[in-house]
Protein backbone atom coordinates (compact mmCIF):
# COMPACT_ATOMS: atom_id res chain seq x y z
CA UNK A 1 0.00 0.00 0.00
CA UNK A 2 1.40 3.52 -1.12
CA UNK A 3 2.02 5.62 1.92
CA UNK A 4 -0.62 8.07 0.09
CA UNK A 5 -3.14 5.39 0.18
CA UNK A 6 -2.16 4.61 4.26
CA UNK A 7 -2.81 8.59 5.21
CA UNK A 8 -5.91 8.57 3.86
CA UNK A 9 -6.93 5.29 5.73
CA UNK A 10 -5.25 7.12 8.21
CA UNK A 11 -8.48 7.67 10.77
CA UNK A 12 -9.37 3.71 10.22
CA UNK A 13 -6.04 3.02 12.03
CA UNK A 14 -6.79 1.92 15.06
CA UNK A 15 -4.00 0.89 17.58
CA UNK A 16 -5.79 -1.30 20.97
CA UNK A 17 -4.90 -3.77 23.26
CA UNK A 18 -5.68 -7.05 22.41
CA UNK A 19 -8.91 -9.12 23.01
CA UNK A 20 -8.61 -12.82 23.38
CA UNK A 21 -11.06 -12.79 20.23
CA UNK A 22 -7.83 -11.28 18.30
CA UNK A 23 -5.52 -14.71 18.92
CA UNK A 24 -5.89 -16.44 15.97
CA UNK A 25 -5.52 -13.13 13.68
CA UNK A 26 -2.45 -12.28 15.42
CA UNK A 27 -1.55 -16.09 14.99
CA UNK A 28 -2.46 -15.93 11.02
CA UNK A 29 -0.14 -12.10 11.02
CA UNK A 30 2.89 -13.62 13.19
CA UNK A 31 2.84 -16.56 10.79
CA UNK A 32 2.44 -14.70 7.20
CA UNK A 33 5.76 -12.34 8.83
CA UNK A 34 8.74 -14.36 8.25
CA UNK A 35 11.37 -14.78 9.53
CA UNK A 36 9.41 -14.51 13.32
CA UNK A 37 9.70 -17.99 15.42
CA UNK A 38 5.98 -19.09 14.78
CA UNK A 39 4.30 -19.69 18.60
CA UNK A 40 1.26 -21.91 18.82
CA UNK A 41 -1.88 -20.18 18.78
CA UNK A 42 -2.91 -20.94 22.09
CA UNK A 43 0.05 -18.66 22.79
CA UNK A 44 -1.15 -16.10 20.94
CA UNK A 45 -4.36 -16.39 22.57
CA UNK A 46 -2.77 -16.48 26.16
CA UNK A 47 -0.86 -13.17 25.19
CA UNK A 48 -3.74 -11.60 24.10
CA UNK A 49 -5.45 -12.14 27.41
CA UNK A 50 -3.13 -12.26 29.91
CA UNK A 51 -0.56 -9.53 28.48
CA UNK A 52 -3.11 -7.25 27.01
CA UNK A 53 -1.41 -4.13 29.15
CA UNK A 54 1.84 -4.70 27.06
CA UNK A 55 0.47 -5.81 23.95
CA UNK A 56 -0.68 -4.07 20.85
CA UNK A 57 -3.00 -4.59 17.83
CA UNK A 58 -2.88 -2.46 15.44
CA UNK A 59 -6.15 -2.63 12.67
CA UNK A 60 -7.01 -1.23 9.66
CA UNK A 61 -10.28 -0.97 8.17
CA UNK A 62 -10.86 -4.22 10.49
CA UNK A 63 -8.62 -6.19 10.04
CA UNK A 64 -5.44 -6.50 12.31
CA UNK A 65 -2.11 -5.44 10.24
CA UNK A 66 -0.05 -4.93 13.80
CA UNK A 67 1.16 -7.05 16.51
CA UNK A 68 3.63 -6.19 19.38
CA UNK A 69 4.25 -8.71 21.95
CA UNK A 70 5.69 -7.62 25.15
CA UNK A 71 5.97 -7.59 29.11
CA UNK A 72 7.11 -6.17 32.08
CA UNK A 73 10.20 -8.03 33.14
CA UNK A 74 10.10 -8.95 36.65
CA UNK A 75 12.44 -7.58 39.07
CA UNK A 76 13.64 -4.95 36.45
CA UNK A 77 12.68 -1.74 35.16
CA UNK A 78 12.55 -2.63 31.65
CA UNK A 79 10.17 -3.55 29.38
CA UNK A 80 10.89 -6.65 27.13
CA UNK A 81 9.30 -6.65 23.67
CA UNK A 82 9.15 -9.84 22.26
CA UNK A 83 7.77 -9.81 18.62
CA UNK A 84 6.86 -7.09 16.36
CA UNK A 85 4.58 -8.29 13.35
CA UNK A 86 3.67 -6.30 10.42
CA UNK A 87 1.53 -7.15 7.70
CA UNK A 88 2.29 -6.56 4.22
CA UNK A 89 -0.34 -4.16 3.61
CA UNK A 90 1.12 -1.83 6.36
CA UNK A 91 4.71 -2.09 5.36
CA UNK A 92 7.44 0.91 5.07
CA UNK A 93 4.41 3.17 6.90
CA UNK A 94 6.09 3.81 10.13
CA UNK A 95 3.67 0.97 12.07
CA UNK A 96 6.04 -0.58 14.00
CA UNK A 97 7.59 2.51 15.60
CA UNK A 98 4.11 3.85 16.41
CA UNK A 99 3.43 0.89 17.89
CA UNK A 100 6.13 0.73 19.97
CA UNK A 101 5.39 4.57 20.90
CA UNK A 102 1.80 3.43 21.78
CA UNK A 103 3.06 1.17 24.24
CA UNK A 104 6.00 2.77 25.75
CA UNK A 105 3.63 5.36 26.31
CA UNK A 106 1.23 3.14 28.10
CA UNK A 107 0.36 3.60 32.56
CA UNK A 108 1.09 0.11 32.63
CA UNK A 109 5.11 0.59 31.48
CA UNK A 110 5.78 3.93 33.08
CA UNK A 111 8.23 2.24 35.29
CA UNK A 112 9.96 0.94 32.50
CA UNK A 113 13.36 2.79 32.18
CA UNK A 114 14.66 0.60 29.54
CA UNK A 115 13.12 -1.20 26.55
CA UNK A 116 14.87 -4.60 25.86
CA UNK A 117 14.58 -6.84 22.74
CA UNK A 118 16.54 -9.52 21.28
CA UNK A 119 17.49 -9.58 17.56
CA UNK A 120 19.67 -12.16 15.77
CA UNK A 121 22.50 -10.38 13.60
CA UNK A 122 20.97 -11.05 9.94
CA UNK A 123 17.23 -9.14 10.77
CA UNK A 124 18.01 -5.93 9.09
CA UNK A 125 14.06 -5.13 9.11
CA UNK A 126 14.20 -5.53 13.68
CA UNK A 127 17.64 -3.59 13.58
CA UNK A 128 16.46 -0.72 11.28
CA UNK A 129 12.82 -0.13 13.02
CA UNK A 130 14.89 -0.23 16.88
CA UNK A 131 17.64 1.96 15.44
CA UNK A 132 14.88 4.35 14.10
CA UNK A 133 13.02 4.46 17.83
CA UNK A 134 15.85 5.07 19.72
CA UNK A 135 16.92 7.90 17.74
CA UNK A 136 13.55 9.75 17.39
CA UNK A 137 12.89 9.24 21.13
CA UNK A 138 16.84 9.80 21.91
CA UNK A 139 17.70 6.83 23.43
CA UNK A 140 20.69 5.41 23.75
CA UNK A 141 20.91 2.15 22.18
CA UNK A 142 23.74 -0.83 23.53
CA UNK A 143 23.45 -4.54 21.95
CA UNK A 144 25.73 -7.91 23.13
CA UNK A 145 24.80 -11.24 22.26
CA UNK A 146 22.35 -13.05 25.10
CA UNK A 147 21.00 -16.09 23.78
CA UNK A 148 23.66 -17.97 22.39
CA UNK A 149 23.49 -20.54 19.29
CA UNK A 150 25.09 -23.23 21.38
CA UNK A 151 24.60 -22.76 24.83
CA UNK A 152 20.78 -21.84 24.58
CA UNK A 153 19.36 -23.31 21.44
CA UNK A 154 21.54 -26.35 21.09
CA UNK A 155 23.01 -24.66 17.56
CA UNK A 156 19.30 -24.76 16.23
CA UNK A 157 18.78 -20.89 16.14
CA UNK A 158 20.75 -18.23 15.36
CA UNK A 159 22.47 -16.02 18.23
CA UNK A 160 20.29 -13.43 19.66
CA UNK A 161 21.51 -9.86 20.69
CA UNK A 162 20.37 -8.37 23.67
CA UNK A 163 19.20 -4.57 22.44
CA UNK A 164 18.30 -2.24 25.46
CA UNK A 165 17.21 0.94 24.48
CA UNK A 166 17.41 3.76 27.29
CA UNK A 167 13.77 5.21 27.41
CA UNK A 168 14.55 9.05 28.43
CA UNK A 169 11.72 9.76 31.13
CA UNK A 170 11.32 13.41 29.33
CA UNK A 171 10.13 11.62 25.71
CA UNK A 172 6.77 10.42 26.93
CA UNK A 173 5.27 13.89 27.62
CA UNK A 174 6.85 15.09 24.20
CA UNK A 175 4.87 11.87 22.60
CA UNK A 176 1.71 12.33 24.18
CA UNK A 177 1.88 16.17 22.78
CA UNK A 178 2.75 15.38 19.08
Amino acid sequence: MPKDSFSAHADALTLRKPEKTDGAAIWDLVRACKPLDENSMYCNLVQAEHFRDTCVVAELDGEVVGWISGHMIPNDEAFFVWQVAVGEQARGLGLGKQMLLHLVNRDETTDARALKTTITEDNGASWGLFRSFARDIGGALSDEPHYHKDDHFGGHHDTEHLVTIDLPRKQAARLRAA
